[in-house]
């Protein structure tokens, strides 16, 4: 079955402008969950979130940052103090993806196991001589 057509989608379908796509491309990158999920338990300076999430590194995190912003999903406050501190903190819309992130990571746990298992079968049935 076509992927476009089960979705109700045109045949001049733009990518672009696809809800789901679009908004799972930032969603789904290797750094926002693990961001998203240090910020729910509430606001933190750049550098605690750093702490939380040490093997990002500072460029890596000040981009996934903005970009957050950008999306609207956390709000980015400076204080006037010298040098100046920046908080970061989950808006109302971060927050409600936190529910359906947390039904995926829940069930990610759940299987953890069992993917591993099928990945090793599948490497080991699919290995090259």
């Amino acid at each position: 079955m076509n992927p476009s057509k089960a979705l109700g989608m045109a045949s001049d379908f733009d990518p672009a402008m696809c809800p789901v796509r679009n908004v799972l491309d930032h969603i789904s990158t290797k750094w926002t969950p693990l961001i998203l999920l240090t910020l729910q338990a509430g606001p933190l300076r750049f550098s605690q979130l750093h702490k939380q999430v040490p093997d990002i590194s500072k460029r890596m995190l000040t981009q996934s940052l903005r970009d957050l912003e950008r999306d609207g999903l956390l709000s980015r406050k400076v204080f006037p103090t010298k040098p100046p501190s920046v908080e970061y903190e989950l808006t109302a819309l971060g927050a409600s993806v936190m529910v359906p992130m947390g039904a995926l990571i829940s069930w990610a746990e759940k299987n953890f196991e069992k993917i591993k298992l099928s990945r090793q079968t599948f490497d080991q049935d699919n290995k090259t001589a």
